[in-house]
């Protein structure tokens, strides 16, 4: 168990730098790691994808604390953002994890790899939507919380590959976009620890300290370093050409997807 708990020790470091220093959502970082662990600790593969989505999501939830309390002290969230969407967050993310539930790890790792290679493209070619309206009322937002909310349940991230985006697009400042974001990522942590702890509570073939969908040595791993490191990476940021390093990044992305392709394949 020690050397279990170690592996994911290093993965929580690694994800906390990298989420820290690029400005990337940690769960594309650690959903792929944690399938690469659970493969080589022999976790049965029916159940890998699922595990490894509900644990990224499980550890959002401690990291986005500390992210979205920085940026509060900012002034970079809006909180009144943060109230319209909210409902559709938790019910979009709700749901999501009830879909995954019924899905299969195949079908969950082709999604996460098209994922990827999305993330990867808007990251080379930097694009950004040119902001052309103001954030819409209550009903139009909870549509966007639940879209928002699916889909970071499907691939197990905080959703701010979705949120900065439309909120860029919304006309908000990028900095602003970046910590309501953080904000929004929670919620969307805890609405999904819940819909993949409810929904693996009786699956079969889960390992010894699985709470649902939630691997815990994992879960202790990532969150003993992630929060330590993601300060670390921020730092990093500041003096290293980060620019550069999002293109890198971009390209070590799209080899872990097409990686992960070659064994569906």
């Amino acid at each position: 168990m020690t050397t279990i708990l170690l592996m994911y020790i290093l993965v929580g470091a690694v994800a906390g730098i990298l989420a820290g220093l690029l400005g990337i959502g940690g769960g594309l970082v650690i959903v792929p790691l944690l399938v690469f662990c659970f493969v080589r600790q022999g976790i049965p593969d029916a159940v890998i994808m699922h595990l490894a989505l509900g644990t990224s999501l499980a550890s959002i939830m401690f990291t986005a604390v500390s992210s979205f309390r920085a940026h509060h002290k900012r002034g970079a969230v809006h909180w009144n953002v943060v109230r319209k969407i909210v409902i559709g967050i938790f019910s979009g993310t709700f749901i999501g994890s009830c879909i995954a539930a019924q899905l299969s790890t195949r079908f969950l790792k082709v999604f996460f790899v098209i994922f990827l290679y999305y993330v990867a493209t808007q990251m080379l070619t930097n694009k950004k939507p040119k902001p052309s309206r103001q954030i819409p009322g209550h009903a139009a937002m909870f549509g966007v919380g639940n879209v928002i909310g699916i889909v970071s349940s499907l691939v197990g991230i905080g959703g701010g590959t979705l949120s900065v985006p439309f909120m860029l697009w919304c006309n908000m400042p990028v900095h602003h976009a970046i910590g309501t974001s953080a904000a929004i990522g929670f919620p969307i942590a805890i609405a999904g620890t819940i819909g993949y702890v409810y929904n693996g509570f009786n699956a079969a073939e889960l390992p010894t300290y699985s709470v649902g969908y939630v691997y815990l040595p994992a879960l202790v791993g990532i969150v003993l370093t992630s929060v330590v490191t993601a300060p670390l990476g921020v730092r990093l940021a500041h003096s290293l050409p980060v620019d550069r390093l999002k293109r890198v990044f971009a390209i070590l992305l799209l080899v872990v997807g097409t990686r992960m392709l070659i064994g569906i394949l």
